[in-house]
């Protein structure tokens, strides 16, 4: 392991240098406007007055009279089809941008890879011999529980809790953290626009040993206050069982390749500020998992 890490060490990634700097204006990254959205998703329904149910009536009469039966089922499968499409296709974008373009291609995409995602988040990883290292840092201090239920999480990519957002402070705190972290080791670190998500904050390490997108650690979303991140298997069985967070649908061990690695783990926005100091220690974790050195930050008031 350590002769891996030396051997990092003495490599430089150029790509990594815009990922670092495209965000920066006058050595300092934008704060983030406010966001003045609610991420929702809207139940399928039909509301008809009475001239439609009137109109509606008529239709199916004369339907079932001049059509087929098997036609006129099916025209009226197709109608609900093509309006449970259009409803889905209205909460994808509601998700706000993400790492997957907001078209129709896209979409389409993420339905696809839906039938291969995992059935059940809260599910820890298998356990794999191949990794290094054997186990997690979080054995050493494990974290508290979480207090109260877990926020509603909708989507694959975007990813996004619809309720508990946070507080914008928290929020806010936690971007000082990582810049401030990222200013204080910019040998070992550096924060750009995520890799992974295309939109919001990374934090990124400059000699990954275990590989992410460009040694991305985590990235933070401006919508919903939510993470992403790498995390040691162990690390992300800890974060679930502690109500802290979720895997990704797109963990899911199958033959068809993901987007994302098998340890990519969400991790809810922090509501208050002692939260927000578990969130970092969970933060340090993935740095440690990416990086293989520990790495401790400094919660920014």
């Amino acid at each position: 392991m350590s002769t891996t890490l030396t051997q990092a060490k003495t490599s430089t990634d150029p790509s990594l240098v815009d990922v670092f700097t495209s965000t920066k204006q006058n050595g300092e990254p934008p704060v983030p406007p406010v966001i003045n959205f609610t991420i929702r998703q809207d139940p399928l329904s039909l509301t008809l007055d009475g001239t439609a149910i009137f109109a509606v009536t008529v239709l199916l009469i004369l339907g079932v009279h001049i059509l087929r039966p098997v036609a006129a089922a099916l025209a009226i499968g197709l109608a609900a089809g093509l309006l449970f499409i259009h409803n889905d296709y209205q909460n994808y974008l509601k998700l706000g941008p993400g790492g997957t373009p907001a078209t129709f291609s896209g979409y389409v995409r993420i339905n696809w890879l839906k039938l291969w995602a995992c059935r059940d988040p809260f599910t820890p990883l298998p356990a794999d011999a191949n990794v290094e290292p054997v186990a997690g840092i979080l054995r050493k201090k494990p974290l508290p529980y979480r207090c109260g239920p877990r926020p509603q999480v909708v989507g694959i990519a975007p990813q996004r809790q619809v309720n508990q957002f946070g507080s914008r402070e928290c929020y806010l705190a936690l971007r000082r953290t990582l810049e401030n972290h990222s200013n204080v080791n910019s040998e070992e670190v550096g924060v750009g626009t995520s890799c992974f998500e295309k939109h919001g904050m990374g934090l990124f390490a400059r000699y990954p040993f275990n590989k992410t997108c460009q040694g991305e650690i985590c990235h933070v979303h401006n919508s919903d206050h939510s993470m992403h991140m790498n995390l040691h298997p162990d690390d992300v069985k800890e974060v679930i069982e502690k109500g802290w967070g979720e895997r990704h649908p797109l963990t899911s061990q199958c033959l068809l390749k993901m987007p994302v690695p098998k340890q990519f783990t969400m991790v809810y926005a922090p509501r208050t500020m002692d939260e927000l100091k578990v969130v970092c220690q969970i933060i340090e974790a993935a740095g440690w998992w990416v990086s293989a050195k520990e790495m401790n930050l400094d919660v920014a008031a």
